[in-house]
């Protein structure tokens, strides 16, 4: 198949062709139909979070299963489905607590010694057929081969292109209001960063009843387009945020929500909180970042957590996003700006350098 291949940190992923295995006992094989290009993609690219390499990247996707393994319970051959890379066990501690999101069971991969998921044909006889398979799912591919437990049956109506954005973004941002933070109805919400998730994000927020919505970043568009998605007030981010959520809110907000993945906005998010609020940190800070905050703030009963893939129960979750997208709740078609071929993905990891669009998605034939 082809596949879009990250072979060194800070170079360009080169189109490939990788083999794929076929489906162990628990195992799913689908044709990928749709990946956005999210920020955390770069972030590896880039190098700020490590991962062996060569790797295929892509975690954000929907596609239709085109073979499951014998013992395969939750999905089957034709269902149209939407990927999530937190794969879970379902009998762990944290599994068994609620917490599936935080599952790191090795169960969901294939053991080492076994045939990886994901290899190159040994054309050269070098021996070297390694490729690493990314967040469980790799989808900057034609195929992806799964553990069922990082896959959910979605309704057949659902466009896949708006679907993918489910997988990762929206799930982080709406996950993050819905079940990390628990915003409830009358409460207010500062989101600093209006990409895909920051979007997501605002538009969970307005979703929940949050009272007052307040959209932060630099660029103007960005800040029009998160007015569409729920916010009440923008901010430009240029100008000390802080302050100006303070002066907004008349102390600060109930809820922050920093979607950038800086060490910066982290602090910013905590400062613009009122006594008793919470700060959610959504995005991924680089490797060997130190936060600093003020000790007495504490005594306000401040808090600050972070949140990952938005504390999901994503066979739960997506589908009834799917259904909040369908009966007009959820704003998807917003979220794209363009839609490209997997030959085009390089361009879009340029934009996002840029911070211009919300989303490139790149849609398989």
């Amino acid at each position: 198949m082809k596949a879009a291949v990250l072979r060194e940190v800070g170079q360009p992923l080169q189109i490939e062709e990788v083999s794929i295995g076929k489906p162990g006992p628990r195992e799913v094989l689908i044709r990928t139909k749709a990946a956005g290009v999210c920020h955390s993609d770069l972030h590896f690219v880039e190098g700020s979070y490590p991962h062996p390499l060569p790797a295929v990247l892509g975690h954000e996707s929907a596609g239709i299963v085109e073979a499951v393994g014998s013992e395969v319970r939750t999905v089957k051959v034709g269902d149209h489905v939407i990927t999530c890379l937190s794969a879970y066990c379902g009998h762990c501690e944290v599994c068994l607590t609620g917490h599936m999101s935080l599952c790191v069971s090795p169960e969901t991969k294939r053991a080492k010694g076994e045939e990886p998921r994901l290899f190159r044909e040994d054309l050269s006889g070098s021996g070297d057929t390694k490729m690493a398979q990314f967040l469980n799912l790799s989808s900057f591919a034609e195929q992806m081969l799964v553990h069922e437990h990082a896959c959910v049956a979605i309704r057949r109506d659902m466009p896949f292109d708006r679907a993918a954005l489910i997988g990762c973004s929206v799930m982080t941002g709406v996950g993050a209001v819905i079940h990390t933070s628990g915003v409830r109805p009358g409460e207010t919400v500062a989101v600093i960063g209006c990409g895909g998730v920051g979007l997501a994000t605002i538009n969970g927020a307005a979703m929940a009843g949050a009272g007052r919505i307040i959209a932060i970043d630099r660029i103007p568009s960005k800040l029009e387009l998160a007015r569409q998605f729920g916010a009440t007030d923008v901010i430009d981010a240029s100008e000390d945020p802080v302050k100006q959520v303070q002066e907004l809110t008349g102390g600060g907000v109930h809820h922050s929500f920093e979607a950038i993945g800086l060490k910066v906005t982290a602090e910013q998010a905590f400062k613009m909180l009122r006594r008793g609020g919470t700060a959610n940190i959504i995005g991924m800070i680089p490797v060997g970042t130190m936060i600093e905050l003020h000790g007495p703030d504490f005594l306000g009963e401040k808090k600050i957590q972070g949140s990952f893939m938005g504390s999901n129960r994503f066979p739960v979750d997506m589908p009834r996003l799917v259904d909040a997208y369908m009966a007009g709740k959820l704003k998807l078609d917003e979220l794209i700006s363009r839609r490209i071929r997997l030959e085009e993905v390089n361009s879009a990891f340029d934009e996002l350098k840029r911070g211009e669009l919300a989303r490139s998605v790149i849609v398989f034939d």
